[in-house]
């Protein structure tokens, strides 16, 4: 890359993360109620993120082939029991992402 691109690079990503980041704030301003279709979307858009991502995680694992997917349900057993007994969003997800790890390094 010459320079005036890479210049012309940084100049766009820095663009972009300032629109991205400023945006909300001007669309929605603090004295303003914000509209009731973007609070539902606050509400529900975590869950369907969680949901969209389990799916694409499973997608590839054959129950029929390989490891039949018992590491895939270890770890997701260790996320819904660590969920359920902490409540915390993160433990869960590392808890679960060390668990996997650790099984198909050592295990499986």
């Amino acid at each position: 890359m010459t320079l005036a691109q890479q210049i012309i690079t940084v100049g766009a990503v820095v663009l972009g993360t300032m629109i991205t980041r400023f945006f909300p704030f001007i669309v929605f301003p603090a004295g303003k109620p914000t509209p009731k279709y973007v609070q539902y979307l606050g509400k529900v858009l975590p869950g369907a993120i969680f949901g969209m991502l389990v799916i694409y995680c499973l997608k590839n694992v054959s129950i029929f082939t390989g490891m039949h997917g018992i590491p895939e349900a270890v770890a997701i057993t260790v996320v819904v029991v660590l969920h359920l007994w902490k409540r915390q969003m993160l433990l869960s997800i590392a808890g679960g992402t060390v668990c996997y790890m650790l099984l198909v390094q050592f295990l499986f």
